[in-house]
């Protein structure tokens, strides 16, 4: 797996209002910020394909890649896979930087490290097995996770084979047969804190960005699930809103819609289920 960018000085022809940097991957972190804020400005108003739009484009990578370091430098204990989640990193801040808009009101770096962190994770996700199992069974084994949550918050326990079937659209000998597939999953924690010296600069640019922001790390998902619940039907658009928005209970909501709580259960179970089946076809 190679990610390959050109550098700033081969495509700086006809770059106009923007500056001239020769070495984009030199600039410091505390500098590459302010520097950034003027390349997001201009990329927003270039035409895809010009010269001028690949030079700010391949400038915003190369000055930002000690992100990447910084995210990397997370999975140390994985120094034989380092090469590889440098490059699954440098995707992430790619995707990053295609998606961000200065308009959001959030600095780069506090949006970009959830997608480069999300890209690495990803990685691991469809690597770390200690043994072979096909891919059904992967995804099927991170349903079942997800399953087993809301159903042990909505019962208050944690629920049977036969609740996570109907939940899952799955048969019991599925279910059973995705939770013995969890035993090949290497499960390390891909957020366990590392403890030693960090490499040149990490110190300074772990200063700089600061900690991450949780609600940041919404951000991939929200984009993909919007298009997902816009191609609801109203009434189900107005069952997501009024028990994740307004946080109304099922009783609550069967109410304001004239049916039972089974039924409103029934339909937002459906619901959420194509939404996750939604979530899954983009990851």
């Amino acid at each position: 797996m190679t990610v390959t960018t050109m550098s700033a000085t081969n495509v700086g022809v006809g770059t106009g209002a923007l500056p001239a940097v020769p070495d984009p991957a030199a600039v410091a972190p505390k500098d590459a910020r302010a520097l950034s804020k003027t390349f997001f400005r201009r990329l927003a108003v270039l035409e895809e394909g010009t010269h001028e739009h690949q030079y700010a484009r391949n400038t915003l990578i190369e000055m930002n890649m000690s992100l990447v370091r910084y995210a990397a430098g997370r999975f140390r204990h994985r120094a034989d896979e380092m090469e590889d989640i440098v490059q699954v990193g440098m995707i992430g801040l790619i995707k990053a930087i295609d998606r961000f808009e200065l308009s959001r009101e959030v600095e780069f770096t506090t949006f970009a490290v959830p997608y480069i962190v999300g890209e690495i994770k990803r990685f691991f996700r469809d690597t770390s097995w200690a043994v072979h199992v096909p891919r059904r069974l992967q995804e099927a084994r991170v349903e079942l996770a997800k399953a087993t949550e809301e159903l042990s918050t909505r019962l208050g326990r944690m629920p049977t084979d036969g609740e996570l079937a109907g939940l899952m659209s799955l048969s019991e000998a599925e279910v059973t047969e995705a939770r013995l597939a969890s035993n090949g999953y290497n499960s390390s924690s891909l957020d366990a804190a590392l403890t030693g010296d960090g490499e040149d600069g990490d110190a300074s640019l772990a200063d700089f960005i600061g900690g991450e922001d949780p609600g940041m790390e919404l951000v991939e998902d929200f984009h993909a699930l919007a298009p997902l619940i816009a191609g609801l039907d109203e009434r189900d658009r107005r069952i997501i809103h009024l028990r994740f928005v307004e946080e109304l209970t099922q009783a609550q909501i069967g109410e304001r819609l004239g049916c039972s709580q089974m039924h409103v259960s029934r339909l937002l179970s459906r619901t959420l289920r194509q939404l996750r089946k939604g979530m899954l076809a983009v990851s």
